[in-house]
């Protein structure tokens, strides 16, 4: 795993080199370490690495790994579409979700969350290109939506979340992240408790941290490419 803990300390310096580039406050931006399709050994690896945060789009895939790493103190992120019969396992085994986006799910990650568990943090996703291949909610409902999740007791309400429409010139997604931010900015103006902006991933980190990214997404840069379980 001597590849992992190189591609690490790279990442780590690439975005210490971004914030500091962007200027930006000097809180380094949060890297959840995308495991999809990865090996409990390679998570272990990363973790034993300093990584804390670990991220999750399929939840019959994540729950084991979740339980073989049930001893070390990581933080679990989800971070794919959310089918409403999986909202339970997901309540029970996240202490972030990054994709909600309609009140329905939020309403029973609510009501299923375990009430010895802290408040699940969540993101709401904008689907800021309306990709009908990904989830989101449009700019028009992000109000609504952001009111009834705050009401909410068992869910706590963090910020936003966008994946750009993919494009191999990675200045292409700055204008998504920065009118992320400023739907944030909007949205504490109006006295929303947003703090956080999930944005970025391998390909565009730099420019979604120069942006406002407060978690970056990634995956590749750390892992390498995804192994076929």
């Amino acid at each position: 795993m001597t590849h992992i803990t190189d591609h690490i300390a790279e990442t780590v310096e690439r975005v210490r080199k971004a914030q500091s580039d962007a200027s930006q406050s000097a809180e380094i931006p949060v890297i959840l370490a995308v495991s999809k399709r990865q090996p409990v050994a390679a998570i272990r690896s990363a973790f034993e690495c300093g990584l804390r945060n670990f991220g999750e789009n399929v939840v019959q895939e994540a729950l084991p790994k979740i339980e073989a790493l049930a001893a070390l103190e990581i933080c679990w992120h989800f971070i794919g579409r959310i089918q409403s019969n999986k909202t339970r396992d997901i309540a029970a085994h996240f202490d972030w979700v990054h994709t909600i986006d309609r009140f329905k799910i939020a309403q029973r990650l609510n009501d299923q969350r375990p009430r010895y568990a802290p408040p699940l943090n969540v993101c709401i996703q904008v689907n800021q290109a309306g990709e009908s291949q990904k989830g989101g909610i449009a700019e028009s409902g992000l109000r609504e939506l952001a009111a009834a999740v705050t009401g909410l007791p068992r869910l706590r309400f963090r910020g936003l979340m966008s994946l750009p429409p993919a494009a191999g010139d990675p200045e292409n997604s700055a204008p998504y992240f920065a009118r992320l931010r400023e739907l944030k900015e909007e949205l504490e103006a109006e006295g929303f408790a947003a703090d956080t902006l999930s944005m970025g991933m391998s390909r565009d980190l730099d420019v979604a941290i120069r942006e406002g990214s407060t978690i970056v997404r990634v995956g590749t840069a750390i892992f390498g490419p995804r192994p076929d379980l």
